[in-house]
């Protein structure tokens, strides 16, 4: 009975120990005596002390704030009832750990939208801590929905008790419902499920301040793009009460003290919160100086990390940075913080809270009133950093175009040093194919043993598993010098007076019969051209098109459908039926220019895939498109056979080949295999290389992939192979005649600077197991298709080129 009463005696001390940490010891009456600190460094008197201390302990809270501007459908395939819908947790948190919406702000009602594309208000649910945009009805494509919202989200820090070393996982997820006859049940039907989620990262280091543009695009069945800004920073909560016994209470244990731990946890929160208010104060200047609008920051006073009160007169240039340059905490400050009594340190919790709140209150009504602008310059410097954000999966080289393609024929009777040289040129040690194989695996074995950790928000698309995202090599070709005509120097060079002079010749033409051509005002009608290969739909290279829309979205795009289900054929049928739709579609698009206004020229790029590059390159040579000619901008081929199937080494598509020849005959694969002509030199193929349809581009992008099976690897790269560098027979020098014919049109001089460039596609089909697209090599060549990271890291390191 006496250890039940012992037990009951100690239940009823701990309640009361609970009670005595309740906030209310700190806000009660005047009688009411606070309980004494707990002094670590007078032990004497706390050898036969068996109270409860109570002791403040600093908090503060992560606020991330979301500013949503606009929905633009980019393809989506269903008309209906959309709703966009926001979470916040922790990385490594649990169920509870979500962030609370705190407060949201309608900047702006939505003049485009009337009373049957809108429906409700926007809400917020307690239950799972999330909040929703009011719903809105999507009707057709690039259709815009202004938003104009700001919601900030809470994420405390109490859970951690210091600056926390957990990511903080942003999700959006995109509901629907469609078109019903009752409005009221549209709210039920979006609340089922989600239609796509699309989550970013935002790591530690960002959590201590950021302000970036945050593209939300969900996944390839569901593409729209959702202008966000995210905007993060640290901020002061509070104080809260914390216990612990005596040291010679017998009941004590480690978790119950604060001394010395605590107060390092302490010190932590107040550099985080300094680093926080340094990084506000260094963003605030970035954006008033990049939207040119200036800002009123002189309402804050110097920080009292010494210990000593600050001068009035102090303004915000006096504030002496306590953070590295990448953003971590400065633990130079250690020392002096760890000197500071207790009281001092909390009087520096405060100044410093109190600055951070006036900056971030300063911020949001600065945002408020430049809300566009500083979205616009936000999202300018998102399209500056991708590069260096996503050179973890891209490899930069420049190359410059060997020798040994300029000519096949070496005249035995002179340059004997030079025929040797050459000869032992055209000898591949290896299989190029093989070698960028291997050296896209090494590069992603070594990206799976990365840590990475930026301040970059950080889309899970991509950084969710990094080791299973396409590696793209790039090279950048360097012209060669011009190969001679006479076929016996492999140096020759045209003088340099005749280029000059046939790039003056080229300036004197009158390239451009459209009104306005000398004058710098007026449009310029930006046409792209996407053609499908074979058996193809003319929606395949809509991810494509979909990243070029993203770059520059006045661009007018033709999906071809001129030769769907009609890609057996003879190529020149084919391209004469695209040469017919471009010219139409390019004319059509020229009238309506010239109505709205001014029409100064015209940029005509195309994008292939497969054999739809070989289609393309036939149009190009029909009479009705030679008006056109001077307008080509950019060619982007994506894995075209440009040099045919005359050394293909995969033998289990060359016999789908040959099946289709002899039981289907089709026609093209024919002419793409060179059995269309007994003579080699009267083949389709031979002559199209003949035709100038490559010089006219400004930049020319091939993309190719050594997984790919049904394309030759050097076929899709215009380049020798290691089984033509020794075939000496007449397929080998037609074969290098080919080759010759495309990069002479490739180095041919123009009146602007030529881009060429060679893009190696590593996917990771490993999830795709061993299966028979794996093993013919299909797996990769409809990967192009399929994904569109790829083409993201492309484009969107050299924008330029795309718009």
């Amino acid at each position: 009975m006496s250890v039940i009463l012992e037990r009951l005696k100690l239940m009823i001390h701990g309640f009361h120990k609970s009670s005595s940490m309740s906030p209310k010891r700190l806000d009660g009456p005047d009688d009411t005596k606070p309980l004494p600190y707990l002094n670590l460094s007078q032990p004497d008197t706390l050898k036969n002390n068996r109270e409860v201390f109570v002791l403040p302990m600093l908090e503060a809270v992560h606020e991330v704030s979301i500013y949503i501007h606009r929905f633009h459908n980019l393809d989506l395939f269903q008309q209906g009832w959309y709703q966009l819908k926001i979470t916040i947790r922790w990385e490594d948190g649990d169920s509870g750990s979500f962030g609370t919406p705190a407060r949201v702000v309608q900047y702006e009602a939505a003049p485009d939208l009337g009373s049957e594309d809108i429906y409700g208000v926007w809400r917020i649910d307690d239950v799972d801590h999330s909040f929703s945009t009011q719903p809105f009805r999507i009707r057709y494509a690039r259709q815009d929905i202004l938003l104009a919202m700001m919601v900030s989200f809470n994420l405390s820090l109490n859970k951690f008790e210091n600056p926390s070393t957990s990511a903080v996982i942003l999700k959006f997820e995109l509901l629907y419902a469609p078109v019903l006859e009752n409005r009221y049940s549209v709210q039920a039907c979006l609340d089922t499920c989600p239609s796509a989620i699309h989550e970013f990262r935002l790591s530690p280091k960002a959590l201590l301040g950021l302000h970036a543009y945050c593209p939300v695009h969900f996944d390839a069945f569901h593409a729209v793009v959702v202008d966000t800004s995210v905007h993060v920073s640290m901020l002061k909560s509070g104080v809260r009460i914390s216990s612990a016994k005596a040291l010679s209470d017998p009941r004590a244990n480690d978790d119950d003290f604060v001394g010395e731990n605590d107060k390092s946890k302490q010190v932590m929160l107040v550099k985080a919160l300094s680093s926080a208010r340094d990084i506000l104060v260094e963003e605030l200047q970035k954006l008033s100086k990049g939207i040119n609008q200036p800002i009123d920051m002189k309402g804050i006073a110097s920080d009292k990390l010494a210990g000593f009160s600050p001068r009035s007169d102090e303004g915000i240039s006096d504030i002496s940075p306590t953070k590295k340059p990448n953003g971590e905490v400065d633990s130079q400050h250690d020392g002096s913080l760890h000197l500071l009594s207790e009281d001092n340190l909390h009087k520096s919790f405060d100044l410093i809270g109190g600055q951070v709140f006036y900056l971030w209150s300063t911020f949001l009504n600065f945002h408020r009133a430049n809300k566009t602008k500083i979205l616009e310059f936000l999202c300018n410097q998102w399209a500056v950093d991708r590069k260096a954000e996503w050179s973890i999966w891209m490899v930069h080289t420049k190359v410059e175009m060997p020798h040994p393609y300029i000519s096949g024929v070496v005249d035995d009777s002179s340059n004997h040093g030079l025929r040797g040289r050459g000869l032992n040129l055209r000898k591949l040690t290896a299989d190029p194919a093989q070698t960028a194989a291997m050296r896209a695996e090494l590069h992603r074995r070594s990206i799976a043993q990365m840590r990475i950790n930026n301040r970059f928000i950080q889309d899970l698309h991509i950084f969710g598993d990094p080791s299973s995202i396409p590696i793209v090599i790039v090279e950048r070709v360097v012209n060669a010098p011009v190969r001679a005509t006479s076929g016996n120097s492999y140096f020759s060079q045209l003088d340099q007076k005749d280029i000059q002079n046939v790039i003056a010749d080229v300036d004197s033409k009158p390239s451009n019969k459209l009104s306005g051509e000398t004058r710098q005002n007026g449009r310029v009608l930006k046409i792209v051209v996407f053609v499908h290969g074979f058996q193809g739909h003319h929606l395949d290279l809509r991810l494509v098109r979909n990243q070029w829309l993203l770059i520059d979205p006045k661009a007018e795009c033709l999906m071809s459908e001129a030769n769907e289900e009609k890609t057996s054929g003879d190529f020149r049928e084919m391209g004469q039926r695209l040469a017919k739709e471009v010219v139409s579609f390019v004319k059509k698009k020229m009238d309506k220019a010239s109505r709205s206004g001014v029409l100064r020229t015209i940029k005509l790029s195309f994008v292939g895939h497969s054999i739809g590059n070989i289609i393309l390159r036939t149009a190009l040579t029909d009479s009705i498109m030679e008006p056109y000619l001077r307008y080509l901008h950019t060619y982007l081929s994506v894995s075209g056979p440009h040099l045919g199937y005359l050394y293909s080494s995969n033998s289990l598509f060359n016999g789908g080949l040959w099946v289709l020849k002899k039981l289907k005959g089709t026609q093209c694969i024919h002419q793409l295999t060179f059995t269309d002509d007994p003579d080699l030199h009267n083949t389709f193929l031979y002559n199209l290389c003949k035709q100038k349809t490559l010089e006219n581009f400004r930049n020319i992008i091939l993309l190719s992939s050594p997984q790919d099976g049904y394309v030759p690897y050097h076929s899709a790269r215009i380049e020798t192979c290691h089984a033509s560098s020794s075939d000496t027979s007449k397929k080998g020098k037609v074969f290098l005649e080919m080759l010759n014919e495309c990069l002479d049109q490739i180095r041919a001089p123009s009146s602007e600077h030529r881009v060429f460039m060679r893009c190696d596609i590593n996917f990771d089909i490993s999830l795709q197991g061993r299966n028979l697209n794996t093993i013919i090599g299909r797996a990769a060549h409809i990967e192009f298709l399929e994904s569109d990271i790829f083409a993201k890291f492309i484009m969107w390191s050299f924008p330029d080129l795309f718009r």
